[in-house]
C-alpha cells in the first residue's frame, strides 16, 4: 500500500466519508500530505487533545521510515 492510499485509507474510515482532498508535496526526502476537509469533519480527525491525527501521523511516519522519508500529515478546513 503506497503512502497516499495510506491516508485515504484512514481518512475515509474515520469520516465515514470520501469528501476530502489529500494535496502532496514532496522535497528531497521530506513528504508533507495536506489534508483538506469540511469543517464538520476536522474534529473527528484531529481527535480530543489532538489524539486521532497523532496516530495518523505515528503511522505515516512508521511507514514513511521504510522508505526513509520524513512525513508530516496537516489537516485545514476545505475551502467552498
Amino acid at each position: 500500500m503506497k503512502m497516499r492510499e495510506l491516508l485515504e485509507y484512514l481518512i475515509k474510515g474515520i469520516t465515514g466519508k470520501e469528501d476530502f482532498s489529500i494535496e502532496e508535496a514532496s522535497e528531497d526526502d521530506k513528504v508533507t500530505y495536506n489534508v483538506r476537509l469540511a469543517p464538520d469533519e476536522i474534529g473527528l480527525v484531529i481527535g480530543r487533545e489532538g489524539k486521532v491525527i497523532k496516530a495518523i501521523q505515528t503511522l505515516m511516519r512508521v511507514r514513511g521510515g521504510k522508505e526513509n522519508l520524513s512525513i508530516i500529515v496537516n489537516v485545514s478546513e476545505k475551502e467552498a
